[in-house]
């Protein structure tokens, strides 16, 4: 940018310099004839032509400069997007460390969305409190070692069966609970089963009646060990 303007001060320096060099010849010529006129107008056509070129090389260097401003601005919010997807990496990174089970990122948006699934309406206890049964189980060594595993196994969570964690919409809310709930926070006296009776099978019912302990229940779900 620095190099296009220096350029184009050196241009119009020398259109100066001929401009001033031509007057003083004319004046020292001292004729008034025809020469002088065809010499004036010839000076004055030069200088018309000379400033156009000067106006369109302005213009040009103008262009030349929001150009590389814009170039600029670009690297900038580039630069930027950058910057937000590390600190995006940098805080699930944070999260998998200081989770209480072992939370990778695929782990992380599917205890998301069955949280969401199952207790969407849910306050934020409610959340919490089912998200507390997914973390215990993989606690446990009758379930799988992962959350992923403990979500899909077989038979387990209407939500899966039905296809309704892969088209819920994953609330600030429940992102909060969950994050809540991987950090330590634990209301589920170790619960590792949660039904909500007015939407389970009667023989779902039953099965949970007749094998599981009955531990408490927190609005439309009743939990279980």
């Amino acid at each position: 940018m620095f190099m296009i303007k220096e350029t184009f001060v050196r241009q119009v320096t020398v259109l100066l310099s001929s401009l001033s060099l031509l007057f003083i010849v004319v004046l020292a010529s001292g004729e008034t004839g025809r020469g002088d006129i065809r010499t004036l107008t010839a000076f004055a056509e030069t200088n018309a032509e000379v400033a156009e070129a000067a106006e369109a090389e302005k213009e040009s260097i103008a262009q030349q400069e929001k150009a590389l401003e814009e170039t600029e601005i670009e690297k900038i919010r580039k630069e930027e997007a950058v910057s937000e997807t590390d600190a995006v990496k940098e805080k699930l990174a944070q999260k998998e460390a200081s989770a209480v089970v072992p939370c990778s990122q695929e782990d992380y948006q599917i205890l998301l969305r069955i949280v969401q699934a199952e207790a969407g309406i849910c306050d934020d206890r409610g959340k919490v409190l089912v998200a507390n049964v997914i973390l215990n189980r993989v606690r446990n060594e009758e379930f799988p070692d992962t959350i992923k595993d403990v979500v899909y196994q077989r038979s387990q969570f209407s939500p899966v069966a039905n296809g309704t964690i892969n088209t819920c919409k994953v609330t600030q809310q429940t992102i909060d609970c969950v994050n809540r709930a991987l950090s330590g926070e634990d209301y589920s006296q170790g619960a590792l089963y949660f039904m909500n009776r007015s939407g389970a099978r009667q023989g779902a019912a039953s099965w949970f009646d007749g094998r599981l302990t009955f531990l408490f229940q927190h609005e439309k779900h009743e939990f279980f060990k």
